[in-house]
């Protein structure tokens, strides 16, 4: 069994088949048989987990493991404590309405490398930082839930998948390395 943590960079597309506009998982990765456990969209950057072992990826990716997934989320605009507050109730997107979630107010982290391209700043309205745990993962669900509380996200990072946190993993953007299951599930 393989599993492997990628911190994959801003527009690299979550698949192995070659894409004409992006660079793909291929483009990084040279093992064979191993698929993403969840997905990143290609706007996003940070950890994917990979494996070639089906009941692994299921025991990652379904909803009632909850695994937590902790997010960065630069947004447009700063929040007050009633925006965090949806967080914590759950937010109606169009289709559904999110579970809780955990959101905070953060610093832009030290660790952080720097995005390319970078993202566009206004002079006129600021920006913050927020932490987000999540224990679901839709489609765009992050970026999703900002918007619906009037923060335009501006970049997301996936920094963390269970007790597993990227900046323990010493990654750079672009770079793998195989990982045991253990370092996912063990207690935070």
């Amino acid at each position: 069994m393989k599993l492997i943590a990628f911190n994959k960079p801003y527009g690299v597309i979550c698949q192995f088949s070659p894409d004409h506009k992006h660079l793909t998982l291929k483009d990084f990765i040279d093992i064979p048989n191993v698929y993403p456990a969840g997905r990143l969209d290609t706007d996003s950057e940070g950890l994917l987990l990979l494996t070639d072992d089906g009941a692994l990826q299921h025991k990652i990716t379904h909803p009632k493991r909850h695994i937590g997934k902790t997010y960065l989320a630069q947004v447009e605009g700063v929040p007050n404590d009633e925006t965090l507050q949806k967080f914590a109730q759950g937010i109606e997107l169009k289709e559904f309405t999110t579970k809780p979630a955990i959101a905070n107010i953060i610093r832009q982290p030290e660790w952080l490398w720097q995005r390319e391209p970078p993202i566009r700043y206004r002079k006129s309205v600021p920006d913050a930082w927020l932490q987000i745990t999540l224990s679901e993962g839709k489609n765009r669900q992050v970026r999703r839930m900002c918007t619906a509380v009037g923060l335009p996200c501006l970049r997301l990072v996936r920094c963390q998948i269970g007790a597993l946190h990227i900046q323990n993993l010493n990654l750079g953007l672009g770079e793998w390395c195989e990982i045991s299951p253990q370092q996912i599930f063990q207690a935070a």
